[in-house]
């Protein structure tokens, strides 16, 4: 089995405990050598400044390229390009482009009156400067606000058109999930790198919640499977959540993906024995710089 490149998502700290947490995962995931790792960004912009923060921190201390999440929630367009600039000046040549999610309150994502309409106006934007390396969101199952997978596949189309250079996809539980959506996006002439999103179940109840904010489909056999180990304890339960990963990453390996993308939760164990199992073993001379 071919070893594949991996990246890793990080999200920021509120918290003194959780920025702990931040960089012991940032510090047990950097030897793995990943292409990149990424920083998220709060519903509403929320975490605007704790992103900035993490980023350039992550940058600095152990050396990885940062890809820092933006989004077009509750800002103009000048405060969002602000936010590009910041980031140019501060070393980070990467930008993850997404919409965002509406603010807490809100039932669906509603422009700012001056700021960016959608990812696609903001990818243009940023594409313009000619200095960041763009990537962008991806749904092998239907956008809570699409009207089909189609429009999906025709909205990631026009984001790589845009100036994205690759994708990361939402995470889903099966591999033909992602192949009948990556044969949906070749057919459509989409031929930028599309890198399916991992989520290692940390917590099935969570993983569960999550699934239904973004419209992934949990399987019955899934359900069935973590109920089981749930009866035999926490550490039957991760067993099953490494081996259903596993299993998982092999299955796209082996279907032609040579790129997976981690969400990690700030919680590296998994992810770490995930990535071992397929090869993917830690390289001297990475630790975080004193």
């Amino acid at each position: 089995m071919t070893t594949p490149n991996v990246s890793f998502e990080f999200f920021p700290p509120k918290t003194l405990e959780a920025s702990f947490k931040l960089w012991e995962t940032a510090k047990v995931l950097a030897p793995l050598a990943p292409d990149f790792v990424s920083v998220t960004y709060g519903a509403g912009g929320t975490t605007r400044k704790l992103t900035h923060e993490a980023v350039t921190t992550i940058n600095r201390q152990f050396g990885l390229q940062v890809a820092a999440h933006l989004t077009c929630v509750e800002a103009t367009r000048a405060e969002t390009m602000e936010i590009v600039q910041s980031y140019a000046d501060a070393g980070i040549t990467q930008i993850v482009a997404l919409r965002g999610d509406a603010p807490k309150g809100a039932d669906r994502f509603t422009p700012h009156d001056d700021g960016f309409a959608n990812s696609v106006e903001l990818i243009e934007a940023i594409a313009a400067r000619g200095d960041m390396t763009i990537r962008c969101g991806a749904y092998p199952e239907p956008h809570p606000d699409s009207a089909d997978g189609d429009a999906d596949v025709t909205w990631l189309k026009r984001k790589i058109e845009a100036g994205a250079t690759s994708a990361i996809t939402q995470f889903f539980f099966e591999p033909e999930t992602f192949f009948r959506f990556r044969d949906k996006c070749v057919a459509a002439g989409i031929d930028a790198p599309i890198i399916p999103g991992l989520l290692p179940v940390q917590s099935w109840a969570g993983t569960k919640r999550f699934a239904a904010t973004c419209n992934t489909t949990v399987p019955d056999w899934a359900e069935e499977a973590f109920q089981l180990a749930a009866l035999d304890g926490p550490d039957a339960q991760r067993a099953l959540a490494t081996d259903l990963s596993v299993e998982l990453c092999e299955k796209l390996i082996a279907g032609g993906v040579d790129q997976l993308h981690f969400y990690t939760l700030n919680r590296p164990e998994l992810t770490r024995d995930v990535c071992a199992a397929l090869g993917v073993r830690p390289k001297a001379g990475l630790e975080a710089v004193a």
